[in-house]
């Protein structure tokens, strides 16, 4: 058993080593794109809860082509008085919902009016990023980011 636990160990620590030497950051593996495509696609609909954050994405341009690395950039638009509660931003990945907040956030600039990502690193395919945000009268926002890489 321990064994076990140290390989998966110097597993962790080879895996931090290699995403802290890569100068872009790889936002979702090839792993984790093809498993969340290959999964039953579930949709739940619901009614925005009334006067919740809305998130708007400004980058990557979902109308054109996106290649990677790619630019992400989120606004947070909060309904007056309330305003963004950072600590509650969520970015879950596919289908699944893996969470890859920690991933986004070690790169990327996060501010009341919104995230900013320079340069990620996404494997060519369908992808699909569920974002949340809480504001401070606890109304929660959400949106969902669908793109394919090319």
């Amino acid at each position: 058993m321990m064994r076990a636990t140290s390989s998966l160990s110097v597993a962790v620590v080879l895996s931090l080593v290699s995403v802290a030497a890569n100068a872009n950051l790889q936002l979702v593996t090839e792993a984790e794109m093809r498993a969340s495509v290959a999964a039953p696609s579930l949709v739940a609909r619901a009614v925005p809860e009334k006067d919740a954050p809305r998130i708007e994405i400004i980058a990557p341009d979902l109308h054109g082509i996106v290649s990677s690395p790619t630019r992400v950039q989120l606004k947070f638009i909060a309904t007056a008085p309330a305003a963004p509660r950072l600590d509650t931003f969520r970015a879950l990945y596919g289908a699944f919902r893996i969470d890859i907040t920690n991933r986004l956030l070690e790169y990327a600039k996060l501010t009341p009016e919104g995230v900013v990502l320079d340069s990620a690193n996404l494997p060519s395919g369908s992808h699909r990023i569920f974002l949340e945000i809480q504001d401070s009268a606890g109304r929660v926002g959400t949106q969902v980011l669908s793109f394919t890489v090319q």
